[in-house]
């Protein structure tokens, strides 16, 4: 195994468990890792620390473990069995109203590079680091140990998210399945409601896992309200409002696919067509044509601002802005449920942002609620960075 040995006083992070190896911190390769490459590496005074993924760039190691000897044949087997525990602790597993929860959530799961999503017994995987890519298979041979026969397909969807590299074969496809299921698309439910998931077409591995609960807090507040939701994707939010008594729900997205999806979403929960109306167009610009107190309820939950910490201020503006049209346009005791999921962005940088909003508006405004994701998106606690969404609920006078 290739030694990576690290500059002296460099170790800290490591022994506090924090799972990356800047490159920085490198003092010398013994080796000649090709990237992907399982490593070692070593304190100064040559004293083991971790092993994980070589990679080039900043982080320069993706740690799989802190043990020397605990990456054997049973690796991938345990540490997927490991996270599924996790998520029948929190109730996701064989519950009669939702079927659907991601099951590897990167560092979360000490899989660091590794996001795996589970529908209904499909599998859909995306692979954001060269290592990771690499063991695809090892990691579905894992799955179908795990699973056995309840496990209908795994879908490799990696091709937009792992690093671009020569040699590698970025196209998406399935690794595995069953003989007796063909589809692209699958039913799933969450909280007893009903959505289509196309993995292969949709954003992400299909739908957006990680608002279950605050989709939830939505269908609290609806009744007998009217919502616009922006950015809606595949109408998560707008079902759930309609689920909850909402007199009207509007859903706006960008993408024409995604609302052909809001409307069969709502038409499979059974709810009446004239409740809902979809608007394929720019989120933000409908929202500034949209007449004042129309709506007493909103959901602004953009797609990431922030790709890297050089956009961090740009973002900042445009949260800023998209905030305070919110608030200057919901109804007198309105709410506005308002969202990042810039993992650069950190909640209190968001909540200055919106904070800035509500001043500009001269409205009072409370906040009701600071919202996050759910137990399967879980939060190593030797990785704040992976604790990315997060969310306001306001009360706007």
């Amino acid at each position: 195994m290739t030694k990576v040995i690290l500059r002296k006083g460099r170790e800290d992070s490591l022994m506090r468990f924090h799972p990356w190896v800047f490159s920085g911190s490198v003092a010398q390769v013994v080796g000649n890792p090709a990237e992907g490459d399982i490593v070692g590496v070593y304190a100064s005074d040559g004293s083991f620390l971790a092993s994980g993924h070589w990679q080039v760039g900043s982080i320069a190691v993706r740690v799989l473990s802190f043990s020397s000897n605990a990456l054997s044949a049973g690796f991938w087997e345990e540490m997927i069995s490991k996270a599924l525990e996790v998520r029948r602790s929190a109730g996701l597993v064989d519950s009669s109203v939702t079927n659907c929860f991601r099951l590897v959530h990167g560092e979360g799961d000490g899989l660091p590079g590794l996001i795996i999503d589970w529908y209904d017994g499909v599998c859909v995987m995306q692979a954001h680091s060269v290592g990771m890519f690499r063991a695809r298979k090892q990691i579905c041979d894992a799955l179908q140990a795990v699973f056995g026969d309840s496990l209908k397909a795994v879908y490799d969807k990696s091709s937009g998210t792992a690093p671009f590299k020569a040699g590698l074969d970025l196209v998406d496809g399935y690794l595995y399945r069953r003989e007796d299921f063909s589809d692209d698309q699958q039913e799933v439910l969450e909280n007893g409601h009903r959505f289509l998931v196309n993995w292969t077409e949709g954003q992400k591995t299909g739908f957006f896992l990680d608002q279950r609960e605050n989709r939830a807090l939505v269908e609290r507040y609806s009744k007998g309200r009217n919502v616009l939701n922006l950015f809606c994707y595949t109408g998560g939010f707008s079902v759930y409002a309609l689920g909850g008594g909402a007199i009207h729900a509007d859903s706006v997205d960008s993408s024409a696919k995604a609302m052909s999806m809001v409307e069969k979403n709502v038409a499979i929960n059974g709810f009446d067509p004239s409740l809902h109306e979809g608007t394929c167009g720019d989120a933000i610009a409908f929202l500034k044509d949209v007449p004042q107190d129309k709506y007493d309820l909103m959901i602004v939950d953009p797609p990431a601002f922030a790709k890297h910490r050089g956009a961090v201020s740009n973002a900042l503006r445009a949260y800023q802005r998209l905030n305070a049209a919110a608030i200057s346009k919901v109804a007198p005791g309105g709410l506005v449920f308002t969202f990042s999921c810039s993992q650069v962005v950190d909640k209190e940088q968001f909540a200055l942002a919106v904070f800035s909003a509500a001043a500009q508006t001269r409205r009072r405004v409370r906040i009701l609620d600071r919202l996050n994701q759910p137990a399967d998106h879980a939060v190593n606690i030797y990785h704040p960075e992976g604790e990315y969404l997060k969310g306001l609920l306001l009360y706007v006078e």
